[in-house]
């Protein structure tokens, strides 16, 4: 499964933006995919997770209420609004996917290429 990560870009603080993470071939219903963002010299963090067995979610503490991961099981392809973005989420952001419910961030699988998240003050 190859993933593909789009929508990054440079918006102001207070800003938004919708990343996509599209796959290649049709996942499978028992996968869980993950979004993970790495700041400049900051370990990778896991941001949000999603399941798309039953669509239960996971949101880190310092993204919830401003970000909302959905998916498309038709078109495969996950999404992350991001609002009321802050300079502390500029990072890299990467999409990554497994089979499961969770998004253990050293045991998925398949990953992407980032996305360059950059929020200017």
């Amino acid at each position: 499964v190859q993933l593909q990560a789009s929508g990054g870009g440079l918006v102001q603080a207070g800003g938004s933006l919708k990343l996509s993470c599209a796959a290649s071939e049709r996942t499978l219903d028992y996968y869980a995919w993950g979004w993970f963002r790495q700041a400049p010299g900051k370990e990778r963090e896991r941001v949000s997770c999603i399941s798309t067995t039953d669509g239960a979610t996971y949101y880190e503490d310092s993204v919830k209420g401003r970000f909302t991961v959905s998916r498309d099981n038709t078109k495969n392809t996950v999404y992350l609004q991001m609002n009321s973005l802050k300079p502390e989420d500029t990072a890299v952001y990467h999409c990554a996917t497994v089979i499961g419910s969770y998004c253990p961030l050293n045991e998925m699988k398949y990953w992407g290429k980032g996305t360059q998240v950059t929020v200017s003050s």
